[in-house]
């Protein structure tokens, strides 16, 4: 199907079609994610920053690929955490490899920081917005760079902010509340009361996002660098579901 001279396609990389095939299919476009994954969350604690996403990849609304990680480590003090169309998200994941190799390739002995990475990030999903080609994606980007925690958000249309807390997807609605409201009572919360909210967050999630598992990572940044940890599972307890009306 070809309008406006645009090439209608699935194809996240939004390959060029071949002219010599075609007169009017000039370059490929993304028109909707097609294996997605639902929300991740992010929170400053008092030594580092910490990540959780599930390992669901829903194709609509069927369950299909349950256990893919959505938590990439970009560096030694960084990563990335992604929502939405999951093919788009490996296409960043390969552009993060290739600045890091070309950083590598230099041999000075510096490598980006997190907040380096995530400049860079919206820069890119800026420029793929411009040209009506976007990575359907938010990306959640964590680090820890000269004893500092960050955190920082960027979505498809290259819209970014910084934040003590993030949620992506339905978290934004659900997650986020609970944990900004944790967060401002005790700003300076350990490693064990940062891990302990993110559960309770996914567990939430669980129960209410349809799109959501029970199987999720956990990504911890520290001075010790990152630790990926999972896939862990939520023990859910559906007999809550007997207080809804109409369920029997």
């Amino acid at each position: 199907m070809a309008t406006d001279g645009f090439y209608l396609t699935s194809d996240p990389l939004g390959a060029k079609c071949d002219k010599k095939e075609t007169t009017n299919m000039a370059i490929g476009r993304t028109l909707r994610p097609i294996v997605t994954g639902s929300s991740v969350l992010g929170i400053t604690f008092s030594d580092g920053v910490m990540l959780a996403a599930d390992t669901l990849g829903s194709y609509g609304s069927l369950a299909r690929y349950r256990d893919l990680s959505r938590l990439l480590k970009v560096n030694d003090t960084t990563v990335a955490a992604g929502s939405g169309d999951y093919a788009d998200f490996q296409y960043i994941a390969r552009l993060f490899e290739s600045l890091n190799i070309e950083s590598d390739s230099y041999c000075d002995g510096h490598s980006y920081t997190p907040r380096s990475f995530y400049s860079w990030l919206t820069r890119v999903m800026y420029n793929r917005r411009t040209k009506i080609n976007p990575l359907w994606n938010t990306v959640i980007m964590g680090g820890y760079h000269d004893n500092k925690p960050f955190l920082g958000v960027v979505n498809s249309l290259g819209v970014s902010f910084e934040a003590p807390t993030l949620a992506t997807g339905f978290g934004g609605y659900i997650a986020q509340p609970l944990m900004r409201d944790a967060y401002e009572k005790n700003p300076s919360m350990s490693k064990e009361e940062a891990q302990k909210l993110l559960e309770k967050c996914m567990t939430v999630l669980y129960y209410r996002d349809a799109r959501s598992w029970n199987k999720y990572e956990i990504a911890t940044i520290t001075t010790d660098g990152v630790t990926i940890t999972g896939p862990m599972k939520l023990e859910g307890n559906w007999e809550v579901a007997n207080y809804v009306r109409g369920y029997d």
